[in-house]
């Protein structure tokens, strides 16, 4: 620890990201990465910009990502904030929305990035069990907050919640902020941004970096009412007036403008997501119903930590979270058709070493 240090640098918690090897040849399961690349249009977006102008600095309202993104979206420019990643976009929600007298409200198994933020900002936050079944159910925040934050599908779990409870959710919230976290949502669930016109507490923040596959270029967004907009834009010009660089700004707007590739790719994750599925159920796993680029499972028989290092010595990597609940769970990323081939190779190896072990 450092004597240099502001006080309050010493009781933070960071967050821990999913690992990124350096080593060649592993099967990568275990960021939620998209596994088939961005878009083509993209790239060559992104080609055309590498030249004399980025000698001058980025538009700084993004102005273009925030058209391109209110008309993926159905909404108008003005309800659109735009940030380096969704994970800035939260940071400055949290810093704008959410420093209130009465404690946030998250599930207890969500985004581990939600504590992380409440403990920089000092937030007081107050964690909602999940079901059994690791559902949130809305009747449990009717309770007087000063915020809510829902992960939609949620993270791990991947289950999501159907927009008529979030529209109840809504209803019954009308005196603070409700922040919908919507990195996954365009693999399976239905997309709030329908109701940021008539719920002016909703924002509502989404990211390419899942079925955009751009995780590498950090480019997030939030659509709400202008007011919540008004609110995150004094956050970012307080703190970075130029989020995102010339180069971001052409992939994001080209991306996000390539309709064909989008609902061509991201069909093909969940075609992989059903097969990962039947594959793992077939192994003896009970697997979570997922709308994610994920699934999380567990065996009955077989310990997780005890699977996730098998699969590490054969080269192939997953997620294993040593938390209450959770810890005899797997998140696996849905990975092309070879990937999982390699996977189930060696989970086949795992398991089969394991019942030997026993027997």
């Amino acid at each position: 620890m450092s004597r240099f240090w502001s006080p309050m640098v010493a009781g933070l918690t960071p967050y821990v990201p999913g690992e990124q090897p350096k080593t060649a040849d592993l099967v990568k399961l275990n960021t939620n990465e998209h596994p088939y690349g961005p878009s083509p249009r993209a790239v060559e977006a992104m080609r055309a910009e590498l030249g004399d102008s980025l000698k001058l600095y980025p538009d700084p309202e993004s102005t273009r990502v925030k058209e391109a993104a209110a008309r993926a979206c159905d909404v108008c420019s003005e309800q659109v904030f735009v940030g380096n990643g969704s994970d800035e976009v939260l940071a400055h929600a949290f810093f704008a929305l959410f420093q209130h007298e009465r404690p946030l409200l998250f599930p207890d198994i969500t985004y581990s990035f939600y504590p992380v933020y409440c403990r920089l900002y000092g937030i007081e936050h107050l964690t909602i069990p999940l079901s059994d079944a690791f559902q949130v159910r809305v009747d449990d925040y009717a309770r007087p907050n000063g915020g809510i934050v829902i992960a939609n599908p949620n993270a791990p779990t991947g289950r999501v919640l159907p927009l008529s409870e979030i529209e109840r959710l809504l209803q019954r919230n009308t005196d603070s902020v409700v922040l919908v976290d919507e990195a996954y949502i365009d693999f399976g669930g239905d997309s709030a941004a329908a109701l940021v016109g008539r719920y002016p507490n909703l924002l509502v923040v989404r990211t390419l970096s899942k079925s955009y596959a751009l995780a590498g270029l950090r480019v997030g967004f939030a659509l709400g009412d202008e007011a919540l907009i008004e609110g995150l834009e004094r956050v970012k010009n307080s703190f970075n007036s130029y989020p995102l660089d010339r180069v971001a700004i052409a992939g994001a707007t080209a991306a996000l403008d390539d309709h064909e590739w989008f609902e061509r790719s991201r069909a093909a994750v969940i075609e992989q997501r059903e097969a990962l599925t039947g594959a793992l159920e077939a192994r003896g796993f009970e697997v979570l119903p997922s709308k994610a680029n994920f699934v999380f499972a567990r065996h009955p028989a077989q310990d997780a930590w005890t699977i996730a290092a098998g699969l590490r010595a054969e080269r192939v990597i997953v997620r294993h979270f040593k938390l209450p609940r959770i810890e005899q769970f797997l998140r696996i990323s849905v990975g092309t058709e070879e990937q999982h081939a390699r996977l189930f190779a060696a989970l086949d190896s795992v398991l089969a070493a394991s019942v030997v072990g026993v027997s």
